[in-house]
C-alpha cells in the first residue's frame, strides 16, 4: 500500500485497536463511521508510540528497555514527519498525520503526549500528587483533548476540553492502579514518593508482602480519584453528538469498572491482572445508551487538576 492510502490506513488502525484494547475497540463501534475511523487512526498512533516507549506489543508484555532515548528520538521524528505530510511508510504515523490534518488538531496536544513519553525515557518518578496528575495529563489527558476535537469539539472550547482531559486522567489513574505490579517488574513506579514516605514504604519495596496494606490504601486513592474524574468527564460528554456521547460513556463505564474492581479487591488486586468481561462490557454498552439520552449527575471541577496547572 502507499502510506497515504486512507482505506488501508484505516484498516491498519482497526486491526491495531482490536489487538490493543478490547474495551476501546468495543466502544469505538458505537461512533458514526467518520468518528469511528478517526478514533482508530488516533488510537493506532498512540498505541505505536506507547509500544515503542514501553517495549510492548499492542500494550502487552512491558519490558525494561536500554535504548529509551533512541526510541523517543525515533517516535518524535516520525511524528514530526507525519505532521508535516511527509510519507513515513509507517501506517500508524501516516494515519495520525492524516487525521490531524482532517480535524485540525492543535500541535500542542501531540507535543504534550510525546512529553509524557520523554518523562518515562528519563525514568522520571512523581514526587507529589500534582506531579502524578501532570504525568497523567501528558500520557492520557492530551489524548482526551484530541479525541474530543475529532468528535467535533472546537479547539477553543476550553470548558469541554477540560472535561475531556478529565476522562483521560480517569483512564490513566485506573491503569496505574491496575498495573502497579507490572510497572514494578519493569522498574517503574507511578505512586508519588510523598505517598510512599507517608506510609513508610521504602522506594522499590512497595510490592513486598509486608507493604500490601499500604499499597491497598494508595491504590484506593488512585481509584477514588479516577472515579471523581470519570464523573466530571460524564458531564462534558453532554456536549458531544449522540453517537459519540454513547461511545464515550460506554468507555467511561468499562474503564471505571477497572478502578472499582481494583479498589474492591484490596490487597489481592495484583494477584491477577484485573479486567472486565465481555458480558460486563456489553452491559455498559446498554447502560451507556440510556445515559446518553439522559442528563448526568452534576459534577463540578472544584479541586480537580486543570491544564492551567501545567504553567505552575
Amino acid at each position: 500500500m502507499t502510506s497515504l492510502d486512507r482505506p488501508a490506513l484505516v484498516a491498519h488502525a482497526k486491526d491495531s485497536i482490536a489487538k490493543g484494547s478490547r474495551s476501546f475497540a468495543l466502544a469505538s463501534r458505537l461512533f458514526d463511521r467518520e468518528a469511528r475511523e478517526r478514533a482508530w487512526l488516533l488510537y493506532a498512533w498512540c498505541r505505536k508510540c506507547d509500544d515503542l516507549a514501553d517495549g510492548q506489543d499492542h500494550g502487552h508484555g512491558m519490558s525494561v528497555i536500554d535504548d529509551a532515548a533512541d526510541r523517543l528520538s525515533y517516535l518524535t521524528g516520525m511524528t514530526e514527519a507525519a505532521w508535516n505530510g511527509t510519507e513515513t511508510g509507517e501506517p500508524a504515523f501516516d494515519g495520525f498525520g492524516l487525521v490531524a490534518r482532517e480535524c485540525r488538531i492543535p500541535r500542542r496536544y501531540a507535543d504534550d503526549l510525546i512529553a509524557g513519553f520523554a518523562l518515562d525515557a528519563e525514568e522520571w518518578r512523581p514526587r507529589s500528587e500534582a506531579d502524578l496528575y501532570r504525568y497523567c495529563y501528558h500520557v492520557a489527558g492530551a489524548v482526551g483533548c484530541m479525541m474530543a476535537i475529532l468528535m467535533g469539539v472546537g479547539p477553543e472550547d476550553e470548558a469541554v476540553l477540560d472535561r475531556a482531559t478529565d476522562l483521560g486522567l480517569a483512564f490513566q489513574l485506573a491503569n496505574i492502579a491496575r498495573d502497579i505490579a507490572e510497572d514494578a517488574a519493569a522498574d517503574r513506579c507511578y505512586l508519588p514518593m510523598e505517598w510512599l514516605a507517608e506510609f513508610d514504604v521504602p522506594p522499590g519495596r512497595h510490592m513486598a508482602p509486608p507493604f500490601r496494606p499500604a499499597l491497598k490504601a494508595m491504590a484506593k486513592r488512585l481509584c477514588d480519584a479516577s472515579e471523581r474524574y470519570e464523573a466530571s468527564a460524564r458531564v462534558g460528554a453532554q456536549a458531544l453528538p449522540k453517537r459519540s456521547r454513547w461511545a464515550v460513556l460506554a468507555a467511561a463505564g468499562i474503564y471505571g469498572d477497572i478502578a472499582r474492581k481494583v479498589r474492591d479487591l484490596g490487597v489481592h488486586a495484583w494477584d491477577h491482572r484485573v479486567h472486565t468481561s465481555k458480558r460486563e462490557k456489553l452491559l455498559w454498552v446498554a447502560r451507556a445508551r440510556a445515559q446518553a439520552a439522559g442528563t448526568p449527575e452534576p459534577a463540578g471541577r472544584e479541586g480537580l487538576w486543570s491544564r492551567a496547572d501545567l504553567e505552575k
